[in-house]
């Protein structure tokens, strides 16, 4: 693994986002952002977020497999106080003039909705996409649906507002779609090895993880989103384009190779994301395609 604790640090770059700390970095004369694991606060329990780092990683590169453009990733370590921690170095997209401007932003400036930008209704959401200014409301209804779908696979529970969105080049005053970031909380990373080990060997403990939990982010009626049921019900036609465009690009032998390849993590929790993508995949994507298929047919 990459030991990026003797890189420069940047002090001029500084990084939003609520869960660990962030600090940018220079390794190969290019510029990441190294993300830590949250710090555990509060009462002990049996769930942890150690594991975020590793998330992201795996999460983001699936993402660019799907031929959905993500943050480009590296894992890696970085000593503090003695203590050595895993990390997740992200190229930062922003550089070169460019600024990221997060959907909150974008929700906030449609100045005549009755809603605030944090507000992560379905309705409301496509009614921005629809009617911001910035890019092609086609083009991000398209990008939204597609992060949707790979976040279903990948079980995200946090695709809030504030972690995709726009960027805008400075210079040449142009806006395009923001590569695909912060997925540390894709692939249950408060699971420690006792919950990956039940996963592992008990049906009901994965399918629990699978069919009621974690939800989405988006709300629909004031409810968060169970990625099964919206997903099998196949009552919104651009979810199920999105399904058609999307599934057929899941390679789960290419995404087997890719996670037996990461570094620093044992087997136990190589044999753990392999399962549960593969299940994610077989008991909810799937499923949800060949009900869309059936129902054109």
């Amino acid at each position: 693994m990459i030991d990026f604790t003797n890189c420069p640090v940047i002090p001029g770059r500084a990084y939003n986002g609520a869960n660990g700390s962030k600090i940018a970095v220079t390794y190969n004369d290019e510029i990441y952002m190294l993300k830590f694991p949250p710090s555990a606060v509060g009462k002990p329990t049996e769930l942890s977020y150690t594991n975020s780092c590793i998330s992201e990683h795996i999460a983001s590169s699936i993402f660019n497999m799907l031929g959905i453009s993500a943050q480009k990733t590296l894992l890696g370590t970085y000593t503090v106080k003695e203590k050595t921690k895993i990390v997740c170095a992200c190229k930062d997209f922003t550089v070169g003039g460019k600024r990221l401007f997060d959907f909150c932003s974008i929700k906030n400036t449609v100045i005549d909705s009755d809603s605030n930008g944090s507000g992560t209704d379905l309705e409301e959401v496509l009614d921005t996409i629809d009617r911001q200014q910035y890019v092609s409301p086609t083009a991000l209804r398209e990008y939204f649906w597609n992060m949707f779908i790979a976040d279903a696979l990948l079980g995200n529970f946090d695709r809030h507002n504030g972690n995709w969105g726009l960027l805008y080049d400075d210079t040449k005053e142009e806006t395009e779609i923001a590569p695909i970031f912060d997925c540390g909380s894709c692939l249950l990373p408060q699971a420690d090895d006792k919950v990956m080990e039940r996963v592992l060997v008990n049906e009901a403990e994965l399918h629990a993880r699978i069919y009621q939990f974690p939800t989405s982010a988006i709300k629909l009626k004031g409810r968060k989103i169970n990625y099964y049921d919206f997903l099998t019900h196949a009552e919104n036609s651009d979810a199920n384009t999105a399904l058609k465009r999307i599934a057929p690009r899941i390679d789960l032998d290419q995404i087997t190779k890719f996670i037996n390849a990461v570094p620093g993590i044992s087997d136990l929790q190589k044999q753990f994301y392999r399962r549960y993508v593969n299940a994610r995949y077989d008991l909810i994507i799937r499923p949800a395609l060949e009900i869309v298929l059936a129902r054109e047919h």
